[in-house]
């Protein structure tokens, strides 16, 4: 398509799990959060643009702790996820705090963002290698791929967590290496030596291969995809959240699952062998917290990420 890709980062969820909003949270000596490689390894890929998905009430903690630290060498804008912000003549039903789920998200932009955009999870660290290969799949789209979409897909075992159980998108590929299949196993956990997905409803305890591919929710889009997520987020506003008004979410890798089923879009998965690192878990901090510092230590990053960029 040509047109440089802008980076979409979902950072307005509560951080239940967590304790707090853990996107705020610093993971080095310097004061860097997680959203802080990430767009600094985003510009390195060549990346100018980042949109913040946060909740209205936080924009001042966002501007003063994040935003304001990179908006010498990056486009910063703030778009917000909120409840009341859903299509035409819907609404949620009262009592409602929770946010709607990231393919809410993704659709609270579609007034926002114009370009092909790369959209990343606040609390996770994807690696170097995954903005590129983004970037460059974005920028080289013929001007006719409209539904040609990207994916990352990570090895399972390199995004676990010690401290308890995960959500991934498990998914299949065809032999091109486009995406087949996408299935959300909420309860994800290694245990003596296997890597197990809990059992839901009476079924048995499923083993997962440690190589196969996950959805670590960092996805390549076209904007025609905003299309797609209104009729799927109305669907969900008139069907599925009336029968848990207070929790049910509208997942982003579910519609996209969807999609590909009738065949409406196609997703290219892109390989990626580094290592992921989040903080799902409090516990998982001091994890996140070395590895940093041995990168940094290793050259890969400097000590202060935003005094190199200037």
């Amino acid at each position: 398509m040509g047109e440089k890709p802008v980076l979409v980062i979902m950072a307005a969820g509560l951080g239940s799990r967590y304790g707090g909003l853990k996107q705020l949270d610093a993971m080095d000596e310097g004061g860097h959060r997680l959203i802080d490689y990430a767009v600094f390894d985003a510009k390195r890929a060549g990346f100018e643009t980042v949109f913040f998905i946060i909740r209205k009430e936080n924009q001042e903690d966002f501007h003063r702790l994040i935003g304001s630290r990179m908006e010498a060498v990056m486009n910063v804008n703030y778009i917000y996820q909120e409840l009341t912000h859903v299509p035409e003549e819907l609404s949620v039903p009262a009592g409602r705090i929770k946010p709607l789920g990231t393919g809410h998200a993704i659709w609270c932009c579609k007034d926002a963002v114009k370009s092909p955009f790369v959209v990343i999870n606040a609390d996770d660290y994807y690696g170097v290698s995954p903005y590129q290969q983004m970037h460059d799949y974005l920028i080289g789209l013929p001007s006719d791929s409209a539904t040609a979409y990207a994916m990352a897909g990570f090895r399972l075992d390199r995004t676990l967590s010690e401290h308890g159980t995960v959500a991934r998108g498990i998914c299949q590929t065809d032999r091109s290496g486009f995406l087949r299949s996408i299935d959300e196993q909420t309860s994800i956990e290694k245990k003596d030596g296997r890597i197990y997905a809990l059992p839901q409803e009476n079924t048995e305890p499923l083993i997962l291969s440690p190589d196969t591919t996950v959805s670590m929710n960092m996805w390549g889009f076209t904007p025609d995809v905003f299309a797609f997520l209104e009729d799927g987020l109305s669907r969900f506003i008139n069907t599925t959240l009336p029968e848990d008004p207070l929790k049910s979410e509208y997942y982003l890798p579910k519609e996209i699952d969807r999609l590909v089923e009738a065949g409406a879009a196609h997703v290219r998965v892109l390989p990626v062998a580094e290592q992921w690192y989040g903080v799902t878990y409090k516990e998982d901090k001091p994890l996140v917290t070395a590895a940093l510092a041995r990168m940094q230590k290793e050259g890969i990053y400097p000590k202060y990420l935003w005094e190199v960029m200037k």
